[in-house]
């Protein structure tokens, strides 16, 4: 009798659970968890060139609508609009940008509501091996999700090299660690055929770089070297 009653309780206690708690795994939890508190803090850039378009992605680092992304993604740009993870679009204007090698830049949106922002992580605290994920805007499909782990660390470029799915329309985007702190900043992919689709051999600048920048950063009127506004570790 004491058995069938224990017994009960805990199929009560199932029943009684979180669906979360059913019916994902911890890995898939970490996916979800970082994914949901991420998500709203990134963007989709579309820029105008005058032989057509490029396209990427980017982090809203402050609440006031500043926007991290790589600076090849708005070269050459006439006019940036930026859309939100809830389809709104504004259009946007270069605060700053570094040169091909570092591949960054701020741009700055109009947004009547204080926006989500993405947290920083440190980069040197990254190891071969760990696990993280990217979010981005791969050939149009805004807001996707790809996983994978840190392939390898090139001291020598400054790259972070992962096997997370990075694909045209993903650079400027988050590579994020499972704590959802931002690593890296997606930048390029290699493979043989001219970098049109990915094969597992993707690059990312690290966070600390990015950070430099940001505080290095001389914007009238726009105290990015404030570090209240921002999330650094």
């Amino acid at each position: 009798m004491i058995k069938k009653i224990i017994r009960f309780f805990i199929f009560s206690l199932l029943i009684c659970l979180p669906v979360s708690a059913q019916n994902f795994s911890p890995d898939e939890l970490v996916n979800i968890s970082v994914y949901e508190k991420i998500n709203p803090a990134i963007v989709s850039i579309d820029a105008n060139l005058d032989d057509g378009f490029s396209a990427g992605t980017g982090c809203i680092i402050r609440s006031d609508g500043v926007i991290l992304t790589g600076s090849h993604v708005i070269e050459g740009a006439n006019d940036i609009e930026v859309t939100t993870y809830n389809g709104k679009i504004y259009k946007a204007s270069v605060l700053a940008k570094m040169g091909k090698n570092k591949d960054l830049a701020l741009l700055k949106i109009e947004s009547k509501k204080p926006m989500k922002t993405i947290s920083f992580g440190n980069s040197e605290d990254v190891k071969v091996g760990q696990k993280v994920l990217a979010i981005g805007n791969p050939f149009g499909f805004a807001g996707t999700l790809t996983s994978g782990i840190v392939s390898r660390i090139d001291y020598a470029k400054g790259r972070i090299q992962t096997d997370a799915a990075i694909n045209p329309g993903c650079s400027g985007g988050p590579l994020l660690n499972s704590q959802g702190e931002v690593i890296g900043i997606s930048q390029s992919i290699y493979n043989p055929d001219n970098n049109i689709s990915n094969i597992g051999i993707g690059f990312a600048i690290p966070v600390n770089d990015a950070k430099k920048f940001i505080e290095t950063a001389n914007l009238q009127d726009t105290p990015l070297t404030n570090k209240k506004h921002f999330a650094f570790k």
